[in-house]
């Protein structure tokens, strides 16, 4: 099942497992949230022996990826989101995208974005691509303390149609923020998969569940829609047999596209 169009041809957007999907923009190349380890546990930074549990090799290393001109890593504190061989290939692209706190804590050539801020990148044209940091809520509120701050991000440029990432987002809320700005959105990445973990929030979404993602599209007024991060990791309650039920309940399934 594919939305695929003349934007998805315009807009390359390849999902590899996880979080991490490569976008192709403007002549430049993005990557979100690169995870590239084997499959295992991965210790949680909480109380207690807590981990998060890998499932699924990565289909591709960093080196497949060939050259990257920026990375949207929507936080830095989860290995689901950015793992050991993912944090060592951050010092090879010219610019990492994420959070105030994260850049922080990564130094280098990592540069904080709060919400609704931006930062242009030149195109190979001479024209630009905006990168603007979007609001994104990484569980129910006041989960901040425990998650850490997470930040979506939207590429926008003057003969292109806006991009959406959410990155690790549960809040519909920040959705509607959004749209209130960019939409229509014609290409949105949704990190989906209902995560949940039995210890915290009791149960409560960390990200987007199937039913949510539909409703994102609508919001935003997708053509496409891009699901990741819903499979791979053992704490995602939902896969791609739950997304494409939700969005066909919604009419909304020949906006699904996945990406492989």
């Amino acid at each position: 099942m594919s939305g695929a169009s003349a934007t998805s041809e315009k807009i390359p957007v390849h999902v590899y497992g996880g979080p991490t999907t490569l976008i192709e923009y403007g002549g430049l190349r993005f990557v979100t949230d690169p995870t590239f380890d084997p499959p295992g546990a991965y210790p949680m930074p909480l109380p207690g022996d807590h981990k998060l549990v890998k499932t699924d090799p990565s289909p591709v290393t960093a080196a497949d990826l060939g050259g990257i001109d920026a990375v949207l890593l929507s936080h830095d504190m989860h290995d689901d989101n950015l793992d050991r061989a993912g944090r060592a290939f951050l010092a090879e692209v010219p610019v990492v995208f994420t959070t105030e706190s994260g850049a922080g804590r990564l130094g280098g050539n990592a540069q904080g974005l709060a919400f609704w801020e931006t930062a242009e990148l030149w195109r190979p044209d001479g024209g630009t691509v905006t990168v603007t940091g979007v609001p994104a809520r990484h569980g129910p509120v006041g989960c901040e303390p425990v998650t850490g701050d997470v930040v979506g991000f939207m590429l926008t440029s003057d003969d292109l149609p806006p991009v959406y990432v959410s990155g690790d987002n549960a809040a519909l809320e920040h959705v509607k923020e959004i749209a209130g700005r960019f939409a229509p959105v014609d290409t949105a990445v949704l990190f989906l998969g209902g995560a949940r973990l039995p210890f915290a929030f009791e149960g409560a979404l960390l990200t987007l569940d199937s039913a949510q993602g539909a409703q994102a599209a609508r919001i935003l007024g997708a053509r496409r829609v891009v699901p990741a991060h819903f499979d791979s990791w053992a704490h995602f309650k939902e896969g791609r047999n739950e997304i494409e039920a939700a969005f066909t309940e919604a009419g909304l399934a020949n906006r699904l596209d996945f990406a492989r």
